[in-house]
């Protein structure tokens, strides 16, 4: 048996107290030899007061990963960097760099790089969250130049996504993936945000239905990691998790 070591480490600041969905789909889509080191926050709602009563926590949280020395640090959480608008987010992303020495992201600046990468501008969305929500990440994807041209969601609580059923949410991943891009020929990619989303196993099979990517937190988080490594990748991601992971 050959023994692999990690050989670049992920920090990533869940937004809440626990790991559970993050984790499980990240050891399914990251090569052998990635590792993931997570602390949380402990947000209770998808708004702007929720997000900002837990910043101090967020800069506990880098001091935190510093001292494991992770190669890169990302603050998971669409909703959080949504509501704190893409300006605020940047700027806590650049003092988070300066006070650790280490380069951080966030899930929606992964998202957006790797549609970029695509050359994607018109985008089909799909989420598990309430309107203001929705509507504060298509603000943020429009200052990057990303248009929403579709959107479907089912609307929840932060306490009802929280425990909802996997393999009810892969279904509702198709269900409503396939509504947004039929709804949307123009749509060059789909986005299923949410690391509380499992969501998986439908990105093959909405690519393989639409021929167009599809993203999720941990695909795209993944692959800015990936692609930011200093060093030539020991392994690469197996291609069967869609078309970001083929990329990398």
């Amino acid at each position: 048996m050959s023994i692999v070591s990690p050989w670049l480490t992920l920090g990533y600041v869940i937004p809440h107290l626990y790991t559970d969905m993050d984790a499980y789909q990240f050891y399914r889509v990251a090569p052998d030899g990635m590792m993931l080191v997570t602390t949380g926050l402990n947000l209770k709602e998808y708004s702007l007061a929720a997000v900002e009563t837990e910043l101090p926590a967020l800069w506990r949280a880098f001091d935190r990963l510093k001292k494991k020395n992770v190669d890169r640090i990302s603050l998971s959480g669409v909703p959080v960097a949504s509501v704190l608008g893409r300006k605020k987010m940047r700027e806590i992303l650049d003092e988070g760099a300066q006070r650790t020495g280490i380069a951080c992201d966030t899930d929606l600046e992964a998202h957006i790089a790797t549609l970029q990468r695509f050359g994607v501008t018109k985008l089909a969305l799909a989420t598990r969250w309430p309107e203001n929500v929705n509507t504060a990440l298509s603000n943020y994807l429009k200052e990057a130049g990303i248009e929403v041209v579709s959107l479907r969601a089912q609307g929840r609580s932060l306490d009802q996504n929280k425990v909802s059923s996997p393999l009810a949410d892969h279904e509702l991943a198709l269900e409503l993936g396939r509504a947004a891009l039929a709804a949307a020929p123009e749509a060059q990619a789909l986005l299923l945000p949410g690391g509380l989303w499992f969501a998986i196993y439908a990105v093959p099979i909405l690519e393989a239905e639409f021929g167009k990517p599809v993203l999720l937190n941990i695909t795209s988080t993944t692959w800015a990691a990936l692609n930011a490594a200093p060093k030539p990748l020991q392994q690469k991601p197996d291609p069967k998790w869609g078309k970001v992971m083929a990329g990398c």
